[in-house]
This record gives C-alpha cells, structure tokens and sequence, in this order.
C-alpha cells in the first residue's frame, strides 16, 4: 500500500471529486471494506488558484511550474510514496515537474491517451481551458499513441473557457453555457467524425454528463483516479 501526495486547489471542486472518488474507490478494492469506512493513505496540498492563474497568463512557466515542484517536495516531506496533480493545465509544464520530483508521479495526460488507445480510438476532441487548449499538449502526447486530438478554434476556445473561468471552476454550473458547450461539442464531433470527447479540464465533469452527448466521455479526473488507485494497491 503507497502513500498518495495530491496536489490540490487548482482548483477547489475537482480536489473535493478527487479525495471523495479516491476514497470511494479505495474502499470498493477493499477484500473487506470496513463498516466504518477505512481511507487511503493520503495527503493534500493546497494551492492557490489565482497565484497559479495569473502565472499562466503571464506565461511564467518557470515560476508555474516551481508552484508543484515545491508543492510535491512538501508532500514527500509530509510522507508522500508518489504524487499525482489534480488539474489538467500543470500538466503544460509536466516534463519540467517531473525532472524535479523526488518521487513517482501520475501524469493526467499519459494515462488519458493510454486509455483512449487501449479503447481502439484514432481521433478524440480535446476540451479544456483556454491554456490547456492552446498548450498542443494533447496533440503532442496523443500522437505517441498513435491517436489524432482536435481542440476548437480560437473563438471556440475563449468560450470554453470563459464557461471554465469563473463558474465552473466554483463548482457553479449554469443551464445556458451547458448548453453552449454541448453545441460546440456536437458541431465539432459531427465535422472531424471523432470517437470520443476528452474532457480534458477536471471541473468540465461537472457539467458534461454521460448521456448528455451521443459519444463516447473521457473524463480525465475518473481516468487519472483509476491510476492513482492502481497506484495505491501496487
């Protein structure tokens, strides 16, 4: 059994999904659940969203990405075995992170694409936030797995992710701009003749729902949480 150290707060609904989904899921491999309910080793870190934002829209990824190395060595000194980060855009600067971590980690990204190639899929469309979408992170990783990833255009993009910034990242979801993104969604899926949607911003479950589209839903957080668990068990 490992010891998981999360990154957290970026932002605060998607760490409340993950710690409740990793503890769900711990309990579901259990040979013998506890009646009072036993939890994973963990431990979370924190940070501060709007430090982290306004680094990314400054560009500053040197600054960005010492937010999660720093963050990750906290973890590690707090016990941590191996770390995951529980937001798809850290993952721009992931290779940087990672060449820093003093212990194993999760890349959301990798275990998304890996996924969507053990599920036989070519071409995926990619929603996320603006800086994630723009990053070409998908589009590079997915073609080591040999699979085609589509994200919007640009007007497309801001709309996203002025949907993602501020409501969904509150946790707050609005009929009206579900509505948008699902239109955005249907008109790119029909006109690239793609397999799945990549839920590529762990808030946008939240709001894209199994059934509210007719494909295939790859949320990531559920996805990156499947491998934490593996992680845990391993």
């Amino acid at each position: 059994m490992k010891k998981l150290g999360l990154v957290g707060g970026v932002g605060p609904p998607s760490t409340v999904e993950y710690y409740q989904r990793i503890n769900e899921g711990y309990q579901k491999r259990l040979a013998r659940p506890s009646k009072s309910g036993e939890n994973p080793p963990m431990v979370i870190d924190s940070l501060n969203l709007a430090v982290a934002y306004e680094l990314v829209e400054k560009k500053d990824w040197q600054n960005f990405a010492g937010l999660f190395i720093n963050s990750i060595h906290a973890l590690h000194q707090a016990g941590a075995e191996f770390a995951a980060i529980s937001a798809n855009t850290a993952h721009i600067v992931f290779d940087e992170i990672i060449a820093k971590s003093p212990i194993p980690l999760i890349g959301i990204v990798d275990e998304t694409c890996a996924y969507a190639q053990a599920q036989g899929f070519a071409k995926v469309i990619v929603f996320g936030t603006g800086f994630t979408m723009a990053s070409g992170m998908y589009e590079k990783k997915c073609r080591e797995y040999n699979i085609r990833a589509i994200v919007p255009n640009e007007a497309d993009r801001q709309i996203i992710h002025n949907i993602i910034f501020p409501n969904l990242e509150a946790g707050i979801v609005l009929e009206q701009e579900k509505i948008t993104m699902l239109n955005i969604a249907n008109k790119m899926l029909a006109e690239h003749q793609a397999n799945a949607l990549v839920l590529g911003c762990t808030e946008l479950s939240l709001m894209i729902r199994d059934g509210d589209l007719d494909t295939i839903l790859l949320d990531t957080a559920a996805i990156h949480i499947e491998a934490i668990l593996n992680h845990i068990f391993s």
